[in-house]
């Protein structure tokens, strides 16, 4: 898969045998389950922030980023699949106190930006779906490389920004409300929507190949890691965008 979390060599060694197969209904019910756990933690460090606890809205944020990275290698490398319903949602909780604090951050300068954030997300995860049912995207090998291919570049330049920043340095223009930054950001929001085929694909086949049903909560698990990276960007998109104005 595109996404690093839904990788198809799972096709090939995972397939439920005793236990009940796992369902789309079942990975879909999972995913707002995810949600839910994820807008709560999101509130309290967004209401933290704008209450005057800034320090303690920070701590949650860089904690929950850490939390969630670590918990999501577990859940990448571990592979324990009854571990999935514990992991999961330990991770939307955490991913939730981060989301929150960097939400807090962007409408503390842009007043309105998370609500236009969160429609946009909701509209694109919801175009993105019905592009797939309908057949119109299809999960193919090219576009399955080319969307891989897309993501790690992005992801390494992410990495090397982050390294930068430490030595006062930050790649030209890209970060920056510039055209040439805009239409970066453009483009990552594409990329992270594109991935959202890969993780329709990856649901589907899963139930068609009888995966164990643990496997809802990592379809799920998976989706979420979309569905935040794309509200991320979409917020620097917006950001960008408003501040030309």
């Amino acid at each position: 898969m595109s996404n690093p979390v839904l990788n198809d060599k799972l096709f090939e060694r995972e397939q439920a045998l005793e236990s009940s197969p796992m369902t789309v209904s079942g990975a879909i019910n999972k995913t707002l389950i995810l949600l839910l756990a994820l807008i709560i933690p999101a509130i309290y460090t967004f209401s933290l922030m704008f209450a005057g606890f800034a320090d303690k809205a920070q701590m949650l944020t860089i904690g929950g980023a850490i939390v969630g990275f670590v918990l999501a290698l577990i859940m990448i490398f571990g592979r324990n699949t009854a571990s999935f319903k514990f992991l999961a949602p330990a991770y939307a909780v955490a991913e939730g106190f981060f989301v929150g604090g960097i939400s807090a951050f962007f409408e503390a300068s842009w007043a309105g930006i998370i609500l236009q954030a969160v429609i946009a997300t909701l509209v694109t995860v919801f175009f993105m779906l019905g592009m797939f049912k309908t057949g119109l995207i299809r999960a193919t090998e090219r576009l399955r490389s080319v969307v891989f291919i897309s993501t790690a570049s992005i992801f390494a330049i992410y990495l090397i920004q982050f390294i930068a920043s430490f030595f006062g340095r930050s790649i030209p223009q890209i970060f920056t409300a510039t055209p040439l930054g805009i239409g970066f950001s453009l483009f990552v929001v594409a990329i992270a929507a594109l991935n959202l085929i890969f993780d329709f694909e990856f649901i589907q086949q899963g139930e068609a190949r009888m995966l164990d049903k643990e496997y809802e909560w990592y379809g799920a698990f998976g989706l979420m890691v979309t569905i935040v990276w794309l509200y991320i960007e979409i917020l620097k998109l917006l950001a960008k965008l408003n501040s030309r104005d």
